[in-house]
């Protein structure tokens, strides 16, 4: 994991861009020049009785202007009370936390569920220009990030209630186009990375899956966020991995989803 940083971050612009998800750009001293496509941040509530930081996932960097973009969905109080934010405010932010998608040279697919888009986008930033990417984003209505994947490569859509693109999941989208691919990188709700797991098994591709998971130090130290791997952790001794540190992105073989 990278060095992290804890610092006051200053909001330079917030917008509603989906019912309840908002997009929200933070100016950081130190944490947008450390930070790659898929580690996120955790955000401090204003409000001394809400203790626990909001883990939220990277979804855009900004190093020369040391900027960090998130887009999030309204879940509780504590995001509630960030999508209130305007420009100016102040909003105690710690990261980079957690490792980031690996890079490499192969056709790939970036797919991302719901809230797990966001990341994918710097994600397909970071990726070489010379990687075809093939773009499946899964939504249960209304889209939100759509348009900015498509200077990065083709995109497929699915809907679960069939208004745009396939009707019907990620998968499903990738099933009807014939789509494939060399490597997966995916970030979503856990019955679509199951899926996925189960496809790149099966059909013997490489596949790293970013893991959401309510955390709640975001740091290690609480095991509230553990998930069971092939391996044992050397510091609970058992098999567990901890999604906020040694995650949230992991090989799909290292875990059991």
């Amino acid at each position: 994991m990278s060095d992290k940083f804890m610092e006051t971050a200053i909001v330079i612009r917030q917008e509603e861009i989906s019912f309840g998800v908002y997009d929200m750009w933070l100016k950081t001293e130190n944490i947008a020049k450390k930070a790659v496509a898929g580690q996120f941040i955790s955000l401090y509530s204003n409000d001394g009785s809400r203790l626990l930081p909001r883990p939220i996932s990277i979804c855009k960097v900004d190093k020369e202007d040391s900027a960090i973009r998130i887009v999030y969905r309204v879940v509780g109080e504590g995001t509630k009370e960030f999508s209130h934010m305007k420009s100016g405010a102040h909003i105690k932010v710690v990261g980079p936390l957690g490792n980031g998608f690996p890079l490499k040279k192969k056709n790939a697919f970036l797919i991302g569920g719901g809230i797990g888009i966001p990341p994918m986008l710097e994600l397909a930033a970071e990726l070489p220009k010379e990687v075809e990417k093939k773009i499946v984003l899964g939504y249960r209505d209304d889209l939100f990030l759509d348009n900015e994947f498509k200077k990065y490569g083709d995109v497929y859509i699915a809907t679960e209630d069939g208004s745009v693109g396939t009707d019907g999941n990620v998968l499903d989208a990738i099933r009807e186009h014939g789509l494939t691919a060399d490597i997966i990188y995916a970030c979503g709700p856990m019955p679509m990375l199951r899926a996925i797991k189960e496809y790149a098994e099966k059909n013997d591709i490489e596949c790293w899956l970013s893991l959401e998971e309510r955390m709640a130090c975001g740091i290690g130290a609480c095991l509230a966020c553990v998930c069971k791997s092939k391996e044992t952790d050397e510091h609970t001794k058992v098999n567990n991995k901890r999604i906020c540190k040694e995650g949230p992105v992991f090989a799909s073989w290292e875990v059991e989803i």
